[in-house]
C-alpha cells in the first residue's frame, strides 16, 4: 500500500502498535536525558562544580546528537529504520546506566556525551517511520501524540531524579533509568519497517526518473525556504524548552527554598502539561490544514507568539501561587508548536530523505537552541541569578514566532516541488 493522503501503510492496527513502540522509546529516551537536571544540588555539593558546569551536562548530549546526528540518519534512511534504532537504544541505555559509576565530572561528562551518540538518530528515524505510517492529513496529530512522550520523560526523569537522589543517592536513578531501554531496544527488532526509498527524481520532460547526485539532494534542501526557516525557528523554541527543562527545579529549590524532590515534582508538572499542548496543537495543525494549506506554519508561529508573552509575564511581573498558574500555561503552549514544525520537515522533501531532513533540523535546533540553553542560563545565573536568567528565555520564543510566519509564505510552492513516492512495506 502506499502513503497517501488517505491510506496508511500496512494496516492501522499495526501502524499503531510501532507508534506505541516509538512512544515508549521517545519517553525513556527523554527519561536518561533528562534524570540529571535533579542531580544538580547534589552534584555542587560532592564535587564542587558550578551552575555552568551543571548545564554542560545536559548540553553534551545535545552537542553530540548535532556532531552525529547526519551519519546516523543516513544510515536510517539508507539502511533500516528498525535496526537503527534498536542498536541506538541500546546504547544510549548503557551509558546511562554506567553514569552510575562515574567518580569525578570528566567521566560522568564522558558518559553523557555517549548517551546523546546513541540518541542521534532516534528522533530522525522515528519522525520518518512515522511519516510514512500514518496518512499526510493525520501526520501532524501523529506526531502530536508521539511529542508528548517528551514531556512525559522529562517529568518522570526530574520525578524520579528528585527522589531517588533525596533519599538514596543520585547514583541509583541513573541504574534504574536505563534499565527499560534494554527490553524496549530488543522489541523493536520485531516491528516492520518500509522498504528504503530509491533516491530518484522526474526528469523536467516528466517521462522517466533518474537517480539523485549530491548537488540534486542539497539542492532540495537549500531551495525550500519553509524548511530552513522551520530548522531556525525550531531552534528558537528548543532553547526555551530545554532550558526550561533543565532550570526550573533549581529555579524552585533556590526561590521558593524547597527540598530537591518537591522541586523538581513542582516543575515536573509544568513540563507535563506539554502532554496536552503537543497533542492539541497537532489537533488544530490537522484540523486547520482542511481550510489552510499552510496551517501548519502559521498555527507553529501563534504558539510561540503566545509562549513568549506567557512566560515573560509569569518571570518579569509575577510570583508564587499566581506567576506558578502562568507557568502551568506555558506548560501547555511551549510545545504546541512540535507536531506541525516536525512534520513540516517531511512534508516538503524527497520521502528518500525525510531522516536526514529531520536531522539537519536537529542539528540545527540543538546547535543554537538545546545545547545553549542550559549553558547560557547556567551562565546567566552565575552572573545575575537564577530568576533574571530565566527571564532572558521567552525572547527565543518571539524569534521562532517570526521566522515561522515569514516560512508559511513559501510553504506551498516547496510543497508542489515535491517528488510522488510510493512506499512499499519491508519483507
Amino acid at each position: 500500500m502506499n502513503n497517501n493522503n488517505e491510506e496508511y501503510l500496512i494496516s492501522k492496527g499495526y501502524s499503531y502498535f510501532t507508534f506505541s513502540l516509538l512512544f515508549l522509546v521517545y519517553m525513556f529516551n527523554y527519561i536518561d536525558r533528562l534524570v540529571v537536571v535533579s542531580f544538580f544540588p547534589f552534584l555542587k555539593r560532592d564535587w564542587g562544580l558550578s551552575d555552568a558546569e551543571c548545564g554542560m551536562l545536559v548540553s553534551t548530549v545535545y552537542w553530540s546528537i548535532i556532531a552525529f546526528s547526519i551519519p546516523a540518519s543516513v544510515i536510517v534512511d539508507r539502511w533500516s529504520r528498525r535496526k537503527s534504532i534498536s542498536i541506538m537504544v541500546l546504547l544510549w541505555s548503557m551509558a546511562t546506566g554506567l553514569c552510575a559509576f562515574t567518580k569525578n565530572f570528566v567521566q560522568l561528562f564522558s558518559l553523557r556525551s555517549l548517551v546523546g551518540i546513541g540518541e542521534a538518530g532516534f528522533a530522525p528515524g522515528g519522525t520518518a517511520l512515522i511519516s510514512a505510517l500514518f496518512p499526510l492529513k493525520k501526520r501532524a496529530m501523529a506526531m502530536g501524540i508521539w511529542n508528548a512522550s517528551i514531556p512525559l520523560g522529562s517529568a518522570f526523569g526530574m520525578v524520579l531524579g528528585g527522589v531517588m537522589a533525596e533519599h538514596f543517592g543520585w547514583r541509583y536513578a541513573f541504574a534504574i533509568a536505563a534499565l527499560p531501554g534494554f527490553i524496549i531496544g530488543l522489541l523493536f527488532l520485531k516491528i516492520k519497517d518500509y522498504k528504503t526509498v530509491d533516491l530518484v527524481k522526474t526528469r523536467p520532460d516528466g517521462q522517466e526518473k533518474i537517480r539523485m547526485k549530491y548537488r540534486d539532494i542539497m539542492h532540495e534542501f537549500i531551495s525550500t525556504p519553509s524548511l530552513i526557516l522551520t530548522y531556525f525557528a525550531f531552534a528558537g523554541n528548543t532553547f526555551v524548552t530545554t532550558a526550561l527543562l533543565s532550570w526550573l527545579p533549581t529555579y524552585f529549590y533556590r526561590i521558593e527554598h524547597l527540598s530537591m524532590d518537591k522541586a523538581s515534582m513542582k516543575a515536573s508538572l509544568v513540563l507535563l502539561l506539554a502532554i496536552i499542548g503537543s497533542p492539541l496543537g497537532g489537533f488544530i495543525a490537522d484540523t486547520w490544514i482542511k481550510k489552510r494549506s499552510n496551517a501548519r506554519l502559521v498555527f507553529s508561529s501563534l504558539s510561540s507568539l503566545i509562549t513568549a508573552l506567557v512566560l515573560f509575564i509569569a518571570f518579569y511581573f509575577l510570583k508564587g501561587k499566581v506567576q506558578y498558574m502562568v507557568l502551568l500555561v506555558g506548560g501547555v503552549s511551549a510545545t504546541a508548536f512540535v507536531p506541525a514544525a516536525a512534520a513540516v520537515t517531511q512534508d516538503v522533501v524527497h520521502a528518500g530523505l525525510r531522516a536526514v531532513s529531520y536531522s539537519l533540523c536537529a542539528i540545527v535546533q540543538n546547535l543554537l537552541g538545546s545545547s545553549t540553553g542550559p549553558v547560557v542560563v547556567g551562565m546567566l545565573s552565575d552572573r545575575y541569578g537564577i530568576h533574571a536568567a530565566l527571564t532572558v528565555v521567552p525572547l527565543f520564543a518571539l524569534i521562532a514566532s517570526f521566522l515561522y510566519f515569514v516560512g508559511s509564505f513559501f510553504y506551498d510552492a516547496d510543497m508542489a516541488k515535491v517528488e510522488k513516492i510510493k512506499l512499499g512495506v519491508e519483507e
